[in-house]
């Protein structure tokens, strides 16, 4: 057995991920999972939850002492510098192997800013890890790139491997519990996990690359046996599970048996799901899904816009949007909604129709991001050629001569206030106790915790402002909190 003891490690701190705090580190544990029965141990380390060895020198001195091999996931755009940093003060003796979609982009990037770096998989690395650990020369192994001799060594890509042959997460090697929340911050007592069931996506919208491995490989729609997916959902005691197959609904035959078999095996999970307005025509499978336990829709609308939808080939229409909402309405599922403003030729008036069309086809909550232009996509030749339009980087938000990073900031906070005013918040909240997403446990403790919420926020706010006056020579003067500009509109039912 060449290693001994491997460490995976998530090298994400604190407030670094944002939302994305919430997840468990799923890719890395594909990749513990694939190699734990070819090494003598494997231990995950996610950092967000160990303090003690968010201190490079702790963590160094407990790699010196256990470690033979270190596998290291890079995944976001944001902090990838501090991530670097980190790696690169880490022991050089010690054989360390970098991945994640981030690392395949920059992966020449990652050899410059960390020296101590030996290989960094590209693309998807459960097959790539498995020759690693077996020892397997770098240069038989496809998709890998290596130090030889002082200069970078990269192998041809790999062919994506089968997914039926992947193992799934081991939840047992986990050290802590995931649960609702953001920034460190618990909504709720619901621990959270997710599973995933297939990859890649058939349809084309020029906006996404999930279809796209980082190299621009295709990862055409491939699933899992389902019987293996039971066999997961049975292992995990999570609360909530997140599928977080790029649309649930991709074949709806076989939804429905996947509905079935969580029924018939007494799997009482709260289940959330991405997918596309078409789930809407399947009123077996909504009835279904909502038998099963499913809640959660996170739903890719986009765009309120014909012309919009049209140039991000999203495939449907403003009215389709409005006929699927008229019946996923009649369901208590929460919906939640997905959109894009900044679009090439958008004016500012289209995006501050986003939340009144949120509201119109019933939308719970939605979120809204700034346009961006990935590496692979196809959206990035029409921003190219669109005049007056610019992006600082592959991968970052799309700007232009008349919508600049303050005025889509101040976009965004309109959009914001629109639509979360309170009678929103408190539709949300009704529909919640409803379907069960929210205990009365659960109610208690947010009622406790938002004077302390609205005190921190209340307070970072007079800091800003005292930052920017100083900055402009002027007193600050005193603000009164303002929930929303709009006045509350009655709660629908």
């Amino acid at each position: 057995m060449k290693y001994k003891h491997v460490l995976a490690l998530n090298p994400y701190v604190g407030r670094s991920t944002d939302a994305r705090g919430l997840f468990p580190p799923t890719g890395l544990e594909y990749i513990a999972a694939s190699m734990k029965d070819l090494v003598g141990k494997v231990t995950i380390l996610d950092l967000r939850h160990e303090k003690p060895f968010q201190d490079p020198r702790a963590l160094s001195a407990f790699i010196r002492n256990e470690i033979d091999l270190l596998c290291i996931t890079a995944v976001w755009q944001s902090h990838f510098e501090q991530v670097c940093n980190l790696i690169a003060q880490l022991p050089p003796e010690v054989t360390t192997v970098v991945g994640g979609y981030q690392a395949t982009l920059q992966v020449e990037e990652v050899f410059a800013r960390c020296p101590n770096v030996d290989a960094v998989v590209r693309g998807e690395g459960e097959e790539i890890i498995k020759q690693v650990v077996t020892g397997v020369p770098y240069e038989d192994i496809r998709g890998l790139s290596y130090r030889r001799d002082g200069r970078i060594v990269h192998n041809e890509n790999q062919v994506l491997p089968d997914l039926t042959h992947i193992a799934y997460p081991d939840r047992s090697l986990r050290r802590h519990e995931y649960y609702w929340g953001q920034n460190g911050r618990r909504f709720s007592r619901h621990t959270f996990d997710t599973v995933l069931t297939a990859r890649g996506c058939p349809f084309k919208c020029k906006f996404c690359t999930f279809s796209l491995n980082p190299l621009g490989q295709k990862r055409e729609y491939t699933e899992r046996p389902l019987e293996s997916v039971i066999e997961e959902l049975k292992t995990i005691t999570a609360d909530f599970v997140l599928f977080s197959d790029d649309n649930f609904a991709t074949n709806p035959r076989r939804a429905e048996q996947l509905c079935d078999l969580i029924i018939a095996n007494n799997i009482h999970k709260t289940f959330v799901v991405q997918a596309r307005i078409d789930i809407a025509k399947h009123r077996r499978l909504l009835d279904k899904a909502w038998q099963a336990g499913f809640r959660v829709f996170l739903i890719g609308v986009e765009s309120p816009h014909d012309r919009i939808l049209q140039q991000l080939q999203k495939g449907i229409t403003q009215q389709q949007i409005r006929d699927a909402f008229a019946v996923l309405t009649q369901y208590d599922f929460h919906l939640h909604g997905y959109f894009i403003y900044g679009n090439v030729g958008e004016t500012e008036e289209e995006m501050l129709y986003i939340p009144k069309f949120a509201r119109e086809i019933g939308l719970d909550s939605i979120t809204f991001q700034k346009l961006r232009v990935e590496k692979f996509s196809p959206l990035k030749d029409i921003v190219d050629n669109a005049p007056g339009y610019y992006y600082e980087e592959i991968g970052g938000h799309v700007f232009s001569d008349r919508y600049g990073p303050r005025e889509l900031k101040r976009i965004r906070n309109r959009i914001r206030a629109d639509f979360y005013n309170v009678s929103q918040l408190l539709r949300i909240a009704a529909k919640a106790r409803r379907n069960g997403l929210l205990k009365t446990q659960d109610i208690a403790g947010i009622t406790l915790k938002l004077p302390a919420i609205l005190h921190a926020l209340l307070e970072r706010r007079a800091e800003k402002r005292k930052k920017k006056a100083a900055r402009a020579g002027r007193p600050v003067e005193r603000e009164r909190p303002q929930l929303s500009h709009r006045a509350p509109e009655k709660v629908r039912d």
